[in-house]
């Protein structure tokens, strides 16, 4: 069993954790592996584990009664995988699965509850993830509806580089076509338009981000303020640009 320690972890919410917090987790924590399209959260079905993630990137997704599916969300090492589980309820209709894998750190429902209903400040900091993911959800809505599929495409690349280490994405075609809920061949499009300012080199299974400003001018109002209320809310940048990582008290 690897020895744990809050100062090795590439989590985020872990690194914010309450020092007595993160001791009481300790015994709890299971090193897991996370394959591409390994199931993190399945659909419909009691969630026996929460799942921090260390690497990689997870995938949540909404499907609808007529098998239409789009993402709705992402979750790196800034998040945890099951956090409804938090809102008292152990079932959600939504898949969360990995689209980069990656690896976790898991703990069981009973043990993470237990330590979250006796610990008001990892219960409120955990909260305040939530609805920094609910915020994340409802600007997704608002590109949907108010910018170009070229605007959309450069917020969820940068979305993407902020949870993944390095400038190499390894995101297939069809998973951004997922993400933005076009067809294959509009998102092909969209990253030769990116690749022609050099913003990024899209290869067969990968996207390699060039100029991260590029795609932030590109991207314009419909990203940055989830991942700042995220830096307000938990205390530690989001992106991995940032150089250093810094705790701080919220509220």
């Amino acid at each position: 069993m690897p020895a744990f320690s809050q100062a090795t972890v590439s989590n985020r919410l872990l690194k914010a954790l309450a020092p007595e917090a993160f001791e009481r987790l300790r015994p709890e924590m299971t090193a897991i592996d996370l394959g591409l399209k390994q199931v993190v959260v399945e659909a419909n079905e009691p969630t026996l584990q929460v799942c921090f993630i260390e690497s990689g990137l997870a995938s949540m997704v909404a499907v609808s009664s007529d098998d239409e599916a789009v993402e709705v969300g992402h979750v790196g090492r800034e998040g945890l995988g099951g956090h409804h589980v938090l809102l008292m309820t152990e079932t959600t209709p939504n898949r969360t699965f990995m689209q980069v894998a990656g690896t976790g750190i898991a703990v069981p429902i009973e043990h993470f509850l237990r330590i979250v209903d006796d610990h008001k400040p990892t219960r409120d900091l955990l909260l305040r993830y939530v609805h920094s993911a609910s915020l994340q959800l409802a600007h997704s809505a608002l590109a949907n509806a108010r910018y170009s599929m070229q605007e959309r495409l450069a917020r969820w690349l940068l979305m993407c580089h902020d949870r993944l280490e390095g400038d190499n994405l390894a995101l297939t075609h069809e998973f951004l076509g997922m993400m933005l809920g076009v067809r294959r061949a509009g998102v092909t499009n969209e990253l030769h338009i990116l690749e022609g300012v050099h913003a990024i080199k899209s290869t067969r299974g990968n996207v390699k981000i060039l100029d991260r400003q590029k795609l932030q001018d590109i991207a314009g109002g419909c990203y940055g303020l989830p991942e700042a209320e995220y830096e307000r809310l938990i205390g530690i940048p989001m992106s991995h640009m940032h150089r250093g990582l810094r705790i701080a008290s919220s509220n």
